[in-house]
């Protein structure tokens, strides 16, 4: 089958992709990595013996990135409908999070403990038309900060992407209820074209 011209251009940006580059040179599973390691960089998310959870994880690029930063005394849970390949310090459950079975796994593995992390880089599958992945975005952005709400330990903090949009306000005001600190950020390898951005809560009040 012939490749649209649309796909063909997403091909040929995404293998000159310099952040593709690095990542395949460094070993990582997906470019995010980089996202999610400057955020780190200018918002010191982590901290050895950390436990992080990490929504909509697969291929598991920043469980990969986690693992590193919180060593063999952190713990990751991380999950996704799609299958990831499992990797050191990382427990992987495969279903979807707004199941209550796979809020069961999820409990069972913090094992009565709460979270000191939550991350979410969750997307939806794009249809091209910008009001309708913006609200598919929002409702997996809310589910996030609903599960941050329920497993984060005061002074927790908190990572998710959102697509600026009608609604980008509003979350923004919800998420300043939950954290003390609230920054919204677009990292350096988050492409221009997107309408991504990351919002980062510290300091989770409970």
């Amino acid at each position: 089958m012939a490749r649209s011209r649309s796909s063909g251009r997403w091909l040929s940006e995404h293998f000159s992709d310099e952040y593709v580059k690095l990542a395949q040179a460094q070993g990582y599973r997906s470019r995010a990595v980089f996202k999610l390691k400057e955020l780190d960089e200018r918002e010191r998310l982590f901290k050895p013996g950390m436990a992080v959870i990490d929504l909509g994880a697969a291929p598991g690029g920043w469980s990969q990135y986690a693992a590193e930063r919180i060593g063999k005394s952190g713990k990751i849970i991380a999950l996704d409908l799609l299958p990831v390949e499992a990797m050191p310090g990382v427990v992987f459950i495969q279903g979807d999070f707004r199941e209550e079975a796979v809020l069961e796994q999820l409990r069972a593995e913090l094992s009565g403990q709460l979270a000191d992390l939550v991350l979410s880089d969750m997307a939806p599958n794009t249809t091209g038309v910008n009001a309708v992945d913006q609200a598919r975005s929002m409702v997996l952005a809310e589910l996030a900060l609903d599960t941050a709400r329920e497993t984060l330990k005061p002074g927790g903090g908190f990572v998710v992407k959102l697509f600026q949009g009608p609604d980008f306000d509003a979350y923004v005001k919800a998420a300043r209820e939950v954290f003390a600190k609230v920054t919204v950020r677009k990292p350096k390898a988050s492409r221009d074209r997107s309408p991504e951005v990351y919002l980062v809560g510290k300091a989770a009040r409970k």
